[in-house]
């Protein structure tokens, strides 16, 4: 695979893109990151993420000019191991959780990442997401991957912390998603951290007034937190999962309710009504994978061995087009399209590549 260099204008998609770069080899340059407006150049957020990136690397050369709107960055080799991480209180835990699950198959030895910051929040993927969908997600292209979960920790001043595990392997297997089933059972969790636990059963309540008007199978756990367990700030939160018959669809949907949330007197009955909805809304886009791993999904496609991988998606989203680029530009790889319109109010499409055949050198073959 050719090792050119990557030109990329600003940082969209700033951690899939070296994500990609790490994986295929090829440097990257970011150019004109944020010249105008009162923040300029990099955000610590996205520096925290290249300080991640160089503690699971090895050889990674990082250049960053002194105003930050220029980044030049060179993949070293993946070596993954133990990993003790502070995320920025800006993102969520699940901001860097997801890149290194993407990377930790293809990692020297197995990764075990402790990483502290925010468990939970309205921006990135949180830890029970990634617990309930990424993971069993992950397992479809034969990587074992585990989420533990010690502390919670919401906006804004966090205190979480979670231990990521995950096994190298040589290569992925190829998988079909395409099989369409319908949803069989619903399942969730809600957390409550320094607050009243009645404030999460009030949310799981509402929340299966709604639900069980439509299938019968729901459970809904309720997971208190006390002490040092619940890290710093109060808040709550509402994970909700859906499961179909092709045991190949897991669909989610998450919302939660911090400090700021609560001083605009945000009902608790209003959290679980909102999640309930959000997550009725991605059982109707149709696809086997939600909106939120569309980019996940693809990347994984793209670097699975050199035979047909298969899923079915709804509506594209903008990260979804993203990693249609990302794949051509890295690893040379397009997907072929077919809509499917059995359902006239839920069209899906079937996107289908044959992969890059990614190869961990590190990993021996059984």
């Amino acid at each position: 695979m050719s090792k050119t260099t990557y030109s990329v204008n600003g940082t969209g998609y700033f951690r899939h893109t070296i994500v990609c770069s790490l994986l295929s080899g090829k440097a990257v340059n970011f150019e004109n990151i944020r010249t105008e407006g009162e923040t300029v150049g990099l955000k610590d957020h996205e520096v925290n993420f290249l300080r991640l990136m160089d503690k699971v690397t090895n050889g990674t050369v990082i250049e960053i000019n002194e105003t930050g709107t220029r980044v030049k960055f060179k993949p070293g080799v993946i070596v993954g191991g133990a990993v003790v991480h502070d995320c920025t209180l800006a993102r969520g835990v699940g901001y860097c959780a997801e890149p290194l699950l993407l990377l930790a198959p293809f990692a020297k030895k197995p990764l075990s990442a402790t990483l502290h910051g925010v468990s939970n929040n309205q921006t990135d993927l949180g830890v029970d997401v990634l617990r309930t969908v990424t993971i069993p997600l992950l397992k479809h292209f034969g990587v074992e991957a585990a989420i533990r979960i010690r502390k919670r920790g919401v906006e804004p001043r966090g205190g979480g912390e979670v231990v990521i595990t995950s096994e190298n392997v040589r290569k992925l297997t190829c998988t079909d998603l395409t099989e369409r089933g319908k949803i069989k059972r619903i399942r969730g969790v809600a957390f409550s951290c320094r607050t009243s636990p009645d404030l999460a059963h009030r949310a799981i309540s509402t929340a299966k007034g709604l639900l069980l008007k439509l299938l019968p199978d729901i459970f809904i756990a309720a997971d208190h937190f006390t002490g040092e367990e619940a890290g710093l700030s109060s808040g709550y939160g509402l994970t909700l999962v859906s499961e179909s018959t092709s045991a190949t669809a897991v669909l989610s949907e998450e919302l939660h309710c911090d400090q700021n949330a609560m001083q605009k007197q945000v009902t608790a009955e209003d959290i679980g009504l909102a999640a309930a909805g959000l997550l009725l809304d991605q059982v109707k886009k149709g696809g086997n994978v939600d909106s939120h791993h569309q980019l996940f999904c693809l990347l994984l496609a793209a670097i699975a061995p050199d035979n047909v991988t298969r899923v079915r998606l709804g509506p594209l989203t903008p990260a979804g087009d993203a990693g249609l680029t990302l794949c051509r530009d890295f690893f040379s790889i397009s997907f072929s399209t077919k809509k499917d319109t059995t359902y006239s109010y839920s069209p899906t499409t079937i996107y289908s590549c044959i992969g890059a055949s990614l190869t961990n050198v590190s990993k021996k073959s059984a």
